[in-house]
């Protein structure tokens, strides 16, 4: 690869694009934005979003992973932490900080930096790390 060319294969030049495809997108409110992508353990994930909500995934592809607690409006501008599953809810928040502490609290072990692929692959990947190693004699 030359010097002068970008680097698009890249899990950080991935995510960095997922970034900034959030921040254009207008969904999400800009301090929580901003209060997200300076954490470094979230920085470092794929962040989507959806119905206003930001969601962060251990995977680059759709359909992203759902193992991580994703973060939307309240009413009255405060926040609410849900998840990781739609039918779980962590509990309201009144600033962004509050928000993202919340998540990175619940985030599961060895998480990110984001894998470059979908979750099913994201799950090979995993399986293959953990198979006991054998020596052939």
């Amino acid at each position: 690869m030359h010097d002068d060319l970008v680097d698009t294969t890249s899990s950080t030049a991935i995510v960095e694009a997922g970034w900034q495809t959030v921040r254009a997108d207008g969904r999400v409110r800009p301090a929580l934005l901003a209060a997200a992508y300076a954490e470094p353990r979230l920085r470092q994930l794929f962040p989507w979003t959806g119905m206003g909500e930001l969601h962060f995934s251990r995977c680059t592809e759709y359909r992203h992973t759902w193992d991580i607690p994703y973060i939307q409006p309240a009413a009255g501008g405060g926040y609410w932490v849900s998840g990781p599953l739609r039918t779980e809810s962590v509990g309201p928040a009144d600033t962004p900080q509050q928000a993202i502490a919340m998540v990175v609290e619940r985030l599961p072990l060895g998480c990110g930096p984001a894998f470059v692929g979908t979750p099913e692959e994201l799950a090979t990947h995993e399986a293959a790390e953990h198979q006991p190693q054998t020596t052939e004699s």
